[in-house]
């Protein structure tokens, strides 16, 4: 379960995940430590916003009587939420303003980072790129799976080509089991991007070259 609604950019931008930077935080690097301590506060206001939502929502659900002392209790908690809300926000935004140099610079690293892409990697890359996929070890049979939200299937020979190429990443910190996230990294996204864009050039070639020659040969029209 996500702790904050950053939790993907924070990860692609130091590398890690966020169980592993939270328990590295006295050894990291101060941007990173900037991360981790913003990331950490923007969590705790979070977890405020949920708690007082659903004390909210506890309050009007009908399990108390309806009287003054009621209505006082669900203004307070309004009150909070409105609060809790408050600091989320102000919080996101400086995880944001601190996450900024190391997103920055990973995008200077992997701006020509792309990768040359083979048919079945391009295909499996572009299966996971708009949703991510999930990847799962069968209890009984240890056989892996990789299953896209479309549902289209990735091999497990595959995915791991593509870890080693860096073009995919997934959170190792939970069990297979349960099932682990597979994103696209930046390289990825950027191999995937110059795929479909050398691919466009291709066609338009494809179609236009014989075409211009089938111009070139006409002759024009003799007048009468």
């Amino acid at each position: 379960m996500a702790l904050t609604s950053l939790d993907e950019r924070v990860e692609q931008a130091t590398g890690r995940s966020v169980a592993d930077l939270w328990t590295e935080a006295d050894t990291a690097d101060q941007i990173t430590g900037r991360v981790i301590t913003a990331h950490r506060e923007l969590a705790d206001a979070t977890r405020s916003v949920t708690f007082f939502r659903m004390l909210v929502h506890r309050l009007s659900s009908g399990e108390f009587e309806v009287d003054a002392l009621l209505f006082a209790r669900i203004d307070r908690a309004r009150e909070q939420l409105e609060e809790a809300a408050g600091r989320r926000d102000l919080l996101t935004t400086r995880l944001l303003h601190v996450l900024r140099p190391l997103e920055e610079a990973v995008r200077a690293r992997t701006a020509d980072a792309g990768v040359d892409l083979d048919p079945s990697d391009f295909a499996a890359l572009a299966a996971i790129a708009p949703g991510g996929a999930m990847l799962r070890e069968h209890l009984l049979t240890h056989r892996l799976s990789v299953v896209c939200p479309s549902g289209i299937r990735v091999t497990g020979t595959a995915l791991q080509r593509l870890e080693d190429q860096g073009l995919v990443s997934r959170d190792r910190s939970r069990p297979l089991h349960v099932g682990q996230p597979v994103m696209l990294t930046e390289a990825g996204r950027a191999s995937l991007s110059r795929a479909r864009r050398d691919t466009v050039v291709q066609a338009r070639a494809r179609h236009s070259g014989p075409v211009a020659t089938r111009l070139s040969e006409i002759s024009p029209p003799r007048r009468r």
